[in-house]
Order: C-alpha cells, then structure tokens, then sequence
C-alpha cells in the first residue's frame, strides 16, 4: 500500500493569495484542559485534493456530488515526465484508464509553491473523456497554468465529465496498475476538500 497523499504542516505552501493552513490549540492539558482539542484554518484546495465542478463552472455540482464510486477502484498511474502540458499526441501513446494518475516529475514536498507545472491542453482533456477517463489525476496543483483566468482545462474536463484530483504524491511510484482509494472530507456544498489518497 502506498499512500500518495501530500503532508499537511503549518507553513506548507498553498496557491498564491490563497487561505494559508493553520493550526492551534485551544484546549491544552498542559494547561489544565481535561483534553487537547484543535482548530485549523485552512483553504479548501489544501495539499492532494478533489475540485468540484462548482469550483470552476457556476452550474456544477458542489462537493457531495462528486459519485464516491469514481474515487475508488482500479487505476493507471502514467509517467509523464518532461511533458510541458500533456497534448492528445502524447496521450494517444499512453494506455488509459477510467482513473488515471499522471506523474510529472513534482516532488512529494513542495519547499515553495511551484510558478511552473505540467498543465493539460483542452483538446488533451476532451480526449480523455472520450476514452472514458471519469477522473484524472495530477501531481501538480492545477490542470491549468498558475496564471490562467479562464481555466480551459477546468472547463474542458466539465464538458467531458471528467473529475478533477490534483496535487498527488506521485515521486516514487512507479507507472502502472494499481486500485485507487482518494476520499475526501465529507464537506457539504463546498467547492473542494482535502482528500486522503492510497494506492494498492
């Protein structure tokens, strides 16, 4: 079993601008508390995570949505290293899964978040859905560029119905088969949440 999931930690980097993870205490034994209890702060878009259609379209579903039945089966794990977006001519060499987890070449732990990554060409992602991939996931942040605004990726992969698992631990896994496990919080209406993922 091995788990593909990014640790959480104060001060682990998160999209620019966006809410930074923190926690606290605020019950200590130490203190005279009868327990330690905690709070965090945190975005939604936490470490690995699942995006909801709503994130990225106004009409999409928000988290609860999301079938629990496309996170959890068999899976394609793809070494897609030294691609700078991943195009269908790639892809049309590359052997597909209904969940398929592509590695980059990103670290398991990020010292800073990264400017550059591997994002998804729009044509990439139609193509994907038309060969049945119901999700995909990255290693990266986001299957756009850090500075796109109209999220064409995002918005092709809605039009396919294709969900969306960034930010995997994927350095060190190697290409091939595997059974995907990647639940998020139950979060209700919300637009993404933090998700624990492991392959086996």
């Amino acid at each position: 079993m091995m788990d593909i999931t990014r640790p959480i930690y104060p001060g682990v980097p998160v999209w620019p601008g966006d809410t930074p993870y923190s926690y606290e205490l605020t019950a200590r034994i130490a203190q005279g508390d009868s327990v330690n209890v905690g709070k965090i702060t945190t975005t939604t878009h936490l470490g690995t995570h699942l995006d909801a259609p709503w994130h990225y379209v106004e009409e999409g579903g928000r988290l609860e949505s999301v079938p629990l039945a496309v996170l959890v089966g068999p899976c394609r794990v793809v070494d897609a290293q030294g691609q700078k977006a991943l195009s269908v001519e790639f892809l049309r060499g590359v052997e597909l899964a209904e969940r398929t987890l592509f590695y980059t070449g990103q670290p398991n732990r990020w010292d800073t978040f990264p400017r550059r990554f591997t994002h998804v060409l729009p044509e990439a992602a139609l193509y994907l859905a038309e060969r049945g991939v119901r999700l995909f996931g990255t290693d990266g942040p986001s299957v756009d560029p850090l500075d796109s605004k109209d999220l064409p990726a995002h918005r092709a992969f809605a039009r396919g119905g294709v969900f969306i698992l960034e930010g995997l631990a994927l350095e060190g896994v190697p290409a091939g088969r595997y059974e995907l496990v990647a639940l998020p919080l139950r979060l209700e209406g919300t637009d993404a949440a933090p998700v624990r993922a492991i392959l086996r």
